[in-house]
């Protein structure tokens, strides 16, 4: 393997790993709030606790989205840059990348739907914090 080929794989990957820095620090260590574990889980969990798991699982999963998204549109790209002429290989390229922004779309805006709601519910758009 070339020593560039070498190279620009390295800062791909270093690319791709750049929003997991970014969100490492508001990542839950745990889904599952610590109260609602263990035996006696049913008697400690309250709404709040509903309200910090539904935070958590929307961290962890917006998280996975844009970490694999920026691998999938890194990867989409490569594909796109390397294709050399071969228009069906850059077709393919192009309906990746296309098909990663329409579903990253998808979640954010799903991410926007519950937030909104929940806050409306809450009436504090600081909804995971209201207890």
């Amino acid at each position: 393997m070339a020593r560039t080929t070498r190279w620009c794989i390295v800062i791909l990957i270093v690319i791709a790993m750049a929003p997991t820095l970014a969100l490492a620090a508001g990542l839950p260590t745990q889904i599952v709030p610590e109260r609602c574990t263990g035996p006696d889980a049913a008697k400690n969990c309250s709404v709040c606790d509903i309200a910090k798991l539904v935070q958590n699982v929307l961290n962890a999963g917006i998280f996975l989205a844009v970490f694999l998204s920026a691998a999938l549109f890194a990867w989409a790209g490569w594909n796109y840059l390397t294709a050399s002429g071969n228009s069906s290989q850059a077709t393919k390229a192009r309906e990746v990348f296309t098909n990663v922004a329409v579903g990253f779309l998808i979640i954010l805006a799903a991410w926007l739907v519950i937030d909104t709601l929940m806050a409306t519910m809450t009436g504090s758009h600081l909804w995971s914090k209201i207890c």
